[in-house]
């Protein structure tokens, strides 16, 4: 009986662990291009604003969304700039990793 016990503890551990590694694998993939107009930008609060066509390996429809980004990146960013840019989806937000105009 113990050794069913420990199959099943085994079996269920080996389980989840496949989950979280596909999950992992999953949430990696979830990156696409856009671009779009800049319509506002707020470096203290590591955002920016972005009037965007459709992303569709993101799944996003066209509209204007508000997107995490690091400050270092919006050097040479201002509103009104159109704009090229790499998101990618982190839990529910959306983050800029690369971006130029």
């Amino acid at each position: 009986m113990e050794v069913r016990v420990k199959k099943s503890i085994a079996a269920v551990i080996l389980g989840l662990a496949a989950a979280v590694a596909v999950t992992g694998v999953a949430q990696a993939q979830e990156t696409g291009r856009g671009s779009g107009e800049v319509r506002r930008i707020q470096p203290d609060q590591g955002k920016i604003a972005i009037k965007q066509g459709a992303i569709s390996d993101l799944k996003l429809p066209a509209m204007t969304l508000s997107y995490r980004i690091d400050a270092s990146l919006l050097k040479n960013i201002k509103p009104g700039d159109s704009v090229s840019f790499t998101a990618e989806r982190v839990g529910k937000e959306y983050v800029i990793k690369e971006i130029s105009n």
